[in-house]
């Protein structure tokens, strides 16, 4: 198997290594792993693309790239500069920190994801939730460490085989904020919303007394949607999310359609 990672933490995360560690277990040792990862942290940008301004390529080593750019123009580097032939698979992560809930919105490593699939390759995006119980770890990627080979696996068998599908399922696994030997297991979710949790701006002064905004996260502990992500994520589960690049509220387009007619 060949197989794609990149992520939106940058090249020199910590979480790269493990979904190196992950896809050199399931590419085996006849398999490929290639790695295509921004040149610098693109956290939050989403399923941005560099439409309007060019980005180099550095080769670091075998199979080794960074790319001045998105997660998801790192997926379309790969395919169309890169890489000799197509990957099988492309595993996005490992994130430091969730995507569940409203931070899907957001993510790069969903961006990158949701890249593979539009371009109809099989694409799981992977994060590590963290907190109080895995933070100080001497690695908190512990439990995606863990039980990372075998999620993908599990997903690679179980997936639903797909025909001319408008958008081509991918993947978002959030392992839980727990050390490996207290995960509980896994579960299919939907993605949450977590309540009351919004992103703003937090503004600051420089000392030459110009005016600076941080945009400034909510709570990740509060409570969610039952059944989602997010909610399973903090009962102690690895979530799986299955997703498409498809923005239409199904439940609403008959009946408005019925209605505007």
């Amino acid at each position: 198997m060949r197989i794609l990672i990149t992520n939106d933490d940058g090249i020199n995360a910590p979480g790269l290594k493990v979904a190196k560690a992950i896809a050199d277990q399931i590419a085996g040792p006849d398999g490929e792993v290639w790695t295509v990862a921004p040149a610098f942290e693109q956290s939050g940008v989403g399923h941005c693309i560099s439409y309007t301004h060019p980005f180099m390529v550095a080769k670091q080593g075998v199979r080794r790239f960074a790319a001045e750019g998105s997660p998801a123009d790192c997926v379309l580097t790969a395919i169309y500069d890169v890489m000799p032939d197509r990957p099988d698979l492309v595993i996005s992560g490992v994130n430091r920190g969730n995507n569940s809930a409203e931070n899907t919105l957001y993510s790069g490593t969903i961006g990158a994801a949701m890249e593979a699939a539009l371009q109809d390759i099989p694409a799981i995006a992977m994060s590590q939730y963290y907190g109080p119980d895995n933070a100080d770890l001497n690695d908190p990627f512990e439990a995606a460490l863990t039980h990372g080979a075998a999620i993908v696996r599990q997903i690679l068998d179980k997936s639903p085989t797909e025909r001319n599908a408008d958008y081509r399922l991918f993947y978002n696994v959030n392992f839980p904020p727990l050390p490996a030997a207290d995960v509980k297991g896994s579960r299919v979710t939907t993605q949450g919303r977590r309540e009351n949790t919004f992103f703003s701006v937090e503004p600051h002064s420089s000392p030459s007394g110009r005016n600076f905004l941080w945009i400034k996260g909510g709570p990740q502990h509060g409570a969610c949607t039952p059944g989602s992500d997010a909610s399973a994520n903090l009962d102690g589960f690895i979530s799986v999310t299955p997703m498409r690049a498809d923005l239409t509220a199904h439940d609403v387009a008959s009946g408005l359609k019925d209605r505007w007619e």
